[in-house]
């Protein structure tokens, strides 16, 4: 597997709208999926998914790790502006992390530019010694009124 590089603005904008504590670890992680996802990484996102993923889309259906791949392999889904506002982290122990992450979006899919900001709810984990990949997540759309938010 080639290594990933993250640029360090990429770790820079999550650590600024970092709210707790401070994770360098996860914070990392975040801009690594965060940098795959603009550039359609396939094989930086497949080293951070989990195989068993279990993720929840905005419209309430499941996805899987094989999906989210192939969606991104294939144009289907291109992520072209990803503006972090606001990411918290909490530890579970020494091997599990939430992360809540709330982006401003543009993205395209199936051709067709979808816009707004979304709030990620992700679960990392690593076991055995293997690396941390997420293992769970959900995505909502955000509304417009700041006191929901």
């Amino acid at each position: 597997m080639r290594p990933f590089l993250v640029h360090q603005t990429d770790r820079t904008s999550l650590a600024t709208v970092l709210l707790g504590e401070h994770d360098p670890e996860i914070v990392e992680l975040e801009a690594r999926l965060r940098a795959a996802q603009l550039a359609a990484d396939v094989a930086a996102l497949d080293a951070l998914i989990a195989e068993d993923l279990l993720f929840t889309g905005p419209d309430g259906s499941l996805g899987t790790k094989e999906q989210d791949l192939a969606a991104h392999a294939s144009g289907a889904v291109r992520f072209r502006e990803h503006v972090p506002e606001e990411l918290r982290v909490h530890r579970v122990g020494a091997n599990v992390a939430l992360t809540s992450l709330r982006a401003r979006l543009m993205v395209e899919v199936a051709g067709i530019a979808v816009r707004g900001t979304y709030r990620y709810t992700r679960v990392w984990a690593r076991e055995g010694g293997e690396p941390w990949r997420v293992v769970g997540g959900h995505v909502s759309a955000v509304p417009d009124n700041p006191g929901t938010q």
